[in-house]
């Protein structure tokens, strides 16, 4: 792939709370935080559109003003500018003292702006020098410490700007920074907190979840002196250059609700049937065609604050989200069957897990499986929810006109997320390899194009019973005439082209190797 274009580095500083305004604090891990401690960080990118933005005003007025909303923001939310401290014979816990802080990176970027904000398939290394690191661990005697949230702002000059972010995933769950991110927009807006107390929306950090017995077991699996001190500790980073793409498609609230039309219509006895599950269903059956594992699995978390017995507030800061988790053959998820399947096991496992008797936090939910051993190879998982409004993340410039959770990379999951046009359609994002190995080697018209339309007209299928499937793409025709005209040139000049298939074609196991197959003869 080509080389990245280089980012200049402006400015490197750290920002603290307000002098004298948060007391040295200790914030003890429980078994939800404690799980995530060797995991990945949390990387989250928001593009902002701005077409005038000036050098010259993104130093002088954006930037003062993030850093002093952030640095408002850090003393109602004092661990994210604290460090992490893992010992070797005792709970883990955030800690913060006087002058910790966050590091704060301002650079600016000659990417295409406008690149980056599509949805089309673009190159997951673009993206990684645009994501802040975490300050190195240090080991000390007694414990090593991990800084656990840093921020960048980087500037497209006369494009826009974005904001990156990185947490260590035992800081909070997706709900927690969400909350952060809220306080943060709403001060950078209004220039003070009052707003942002009036509402009634500071972090709860009392540890009522209180489960002693599961926290020493997860510490034992955890193995902490082999994984923190034995060797130097680092969390995981991204590295470049890498053969990954990414990818966003909008489903619309129409296309949700035919899914899940269909599955009540063939099981009208589901136990459970939503939008994020048939989804999540639907996403899975249609990886498993491009798979050689036995067996598969998919899992997402769920918010774990309101079916606590009793319940905590939502307010509650740190993890508290469960795994649920679904375990299926291959042969079982591919085929004309393959998404009724998936969506009939995804909504039954999430409907043993709600309405278990013991409730979410019990043997059953938080440790079986967790540790065994034979699992797939490859683990499906889901970052986000529809519940999540990354898109109302407006520092008083409007909202982002993207968001992308960079982490993904590290794994196979997705992300997904509300539509930022529409709350009612649903945004998904996930990264794939372009040559990955059930491709046709032989074909050399394969582009991102084409594997995402391959995708989309195989995934459709599988919910229709129409006689015979038609694709139509519309392509530009300026380059395709002889001679060319120039790509200026105004009013239309397109064409239509479609590949035509019978649905037996496009189901099944090789399905999508079918549907990219008819697809590259018009590309």
């Amino acid at each position: 792939m080509a080389s990245l274009p280089i980012l200049k580095i402006l400015e490197e500083s750290h920002v603290s709370p307000p002098t004298a305004t948060v007391h040295d604090g200790v914030l003890p891990l429980t078994f939800f935080d404690i799980l995530w401690l060797p995991f990945a960080p949390v990387h989250h990118l928001f593009f902002y559109e701005l077409p005038s933005v000036t050098k010259t005003h993104f130093i002088e007025t954006i930037v003062p003003n993030l850093k002093q909303s952030l640095s408002i923001t850090l003393q109602h939310f004092f661990p994210f500018s604290g460090n992490l401290i893992v010992y070797p014979n005792r709970k883990p816990e955030i800690c913060y003292a006087e002058g910790d802080s966050v590091a704060f990176t301002v650079a600016e970027s000659t990417l295409d702006f406008d690149d980056l904000i599509g949805n089309h398939p673009r190159e997951c290394s673009k993206f990684y020098s645009l994501i802040p690191l975490l300050p190195q661990s240090t080991k000390e005697s007694d414990h090593v410490k991990i800084p656990v949230f840093s921020v960048q702002v980087t500037l497209y000059p006369n494009s826009g700007i974005s904001i990156g972010r990185t947490s260590h995933h035992s800081l909070g769950d997706a709900f927690t920074s969400l909350c952060f991110l809220k306080a943060w927009t709403s001060i950078a807006r209004s220039g003070s907190d009052e707003s942002f107390l009036a509402d009634g929306t500071l972090p709860v950090f009392d540890r009522v979840v209180n489960y002693p017995k599961i926290d020493e077991l997860y510490l034992k699996n955890l193995e902490v002196e082999n994984t923190f001190f034995k060797k130097e500790f680092q969390p995981p980073r991204l590295s470049e250059p890498t053969d990954k793409v990414r990818s966003t498609f909008v489903l619309t609230r129409t296309v949700i609700d035919r899914l899940k039309k269909w599955v009540l219509t063939r099981n009208p006895t589901s136990s459970y049937v939503s939008s994020f599950t048939v989804l999540c269903a639907y996403v899975w059956s249609c990886f498993a065609k491009v798979r050689n594992d036995e067996l598969e699995m998919f899992r997402f978390m769920i918010d774990c604050r309101a079916r606590m017995d009793p319940p905590i507030t939502a307010a509650y800061f740190g993890n508290c989200v469960a795994s649920c988790r679904s375990i299926a053959k291959t042969d079982l998820l591919t085929g004309n069957e393959g998404f009724l399947n998936a969506a009939k096991l995804l909504g039954e496992n999430l409907h043993k897990m709600l309405t278990d008797e013991n409730g979410v936090v019990n043997d059953k939910w938080l440790l079986d499986g967790l540790f065994s051993q034979g699992m797939p190879t490859t683990i499906m998982g889901v970052a986000g929810t529809p519940k999540l409004k990354f898109y109302d993340t407006d520092f008083g410039w409007g909202r982002p006109v993207k968001h992308e959770t960079i982490s993904i990379d590290y794994n196979d999951s997705i992300s997904l997320s509300a539509c930022k046009e529409s709350n009612g359609d649903l945004e998904i994002v996930f990264t794939f390899v372009m040559d990955i190995v059930c491709y046709p080697k032989r074909v050399s018209t394969q582009t991102g194009f084409t594997i995402s339309c391959a995708y989309i007209w195989s995934y459709i299928t599988e919910s229709r019973d129409d006689e015979l499937k038609i694709f139509v793409v519309s392509v530009d025709c300026r380059a395709c005439i002889d001679p060319p005209i120039p790509e200026r040139y105004f009013r239309n000049f397109v064409t239509l082209s479609m590949s035509i298939a019978k649905p037996k074609v496009l189901a099944g196991k090789e399905g999508f190797l079918s549907a990219q197959s008819y697809l590259e003869r018009i590309s």
